[in-house]
């Protein structure tokens, strides 16, 4: 049986996000059909994850300083994982996916950087356990590794569903330790949480021990200040 341990963390962060909408089908807040319609033509899952109701999303809005809301992203990313793990072995568990969707501004800090360090640490802990995390970013337009892109999301959101062994390791060629897991991935039912901290500072100083290394340069001389990008 798995554990979610940052429910029982101490949350000082707690109420940085707001809750606008509860996990739906149909989210009133943002419309994301059409874009939906229009993603299916990029992953195959898709579509059949819409037609039997399987893709969800929850709607939160930005209400706090930006590493407070870095942390309730990461909580809220925690649960979703949690509650999708034993699901995925059900019949069409790989077709399921909740949806974190960000809306609200943290002022000076874009959605791009409140998203990227939460992302990093979710997709590291539970890629082994066969759980993958994506990023889109509002307006933003992304490039498949086949070179298409991608319509514009409505809203930031992170996608939490099934790691699809076979086809996302394509994605992480930047980080190859992090495709070698989701490759060989398998649920074993452990508590993620087990041998990392609770506090979201503390988390976030254990997470840059998995960024790959990158080349000094004047620019950059030391550690980058946001995980690698890697596509979704």
């Amino acid at each position: 049986m798995t554990t979610d341990r940052t429910s029982a963390a101490p949350r000082p962060t707690a109420g940085a996000l707001h809750l606008v909408e509860a996990s739906t089908t149909q989210p009133r807040s943002v419309d994301i059909d059409d874009y939906a319609r229009q993603m299916t033509t990029h992953c195959p899952y898709l579509a059949p994850s819409l037609q039997r109701g399987l893709t969800h999303w929850t709607v939160y809005r930005a209400d706090g300083d930006a590493e407070a809301v870095e942390a309730e992203l990461f909580h809220a990313g925690a649960q979703a994982a949690e509650w999708i793990r034993p699901l995925l072995n059900r019949p069409h568990g790989v077709l399921r996916c909740e949806n974190i969707v960000l809306v609200g501004e943290v002022p000076g800090t874009r959605h791009r950087d409140l998203l990227a360090w939460p992302h990093w640490v979710l997709k590291n802990l539970y890629g082994p356990v066969g759980v993958m995390f994506g990023k889109f970013y509002a307006g933003e337009e992304e490039v498949t590794t086949a070179g298409h892109r991608t319509p514009a999301a409505p809203a930031s959101f992170l996608p939490v569903r099934a790691a699809v062994r076979r086809r996302d390791p394509q994605f992480l060629r930047a980080t190859p330790d992090l495709a070698a897991a989701i490759a060989a991935a398998d649920d074993d039912g452990r508590d993620v949480f087990e041998h990392i901290p609770t506090e979201w500072k503390e988390i976030r100083t254990w997470a840059r021990h998995l960024l790959p290394p990158t080349k000094p340069s004047p620019s950059s001389p030391n550690t980058p200040a946001n995980p690698p990008r890697s596509s979704s």
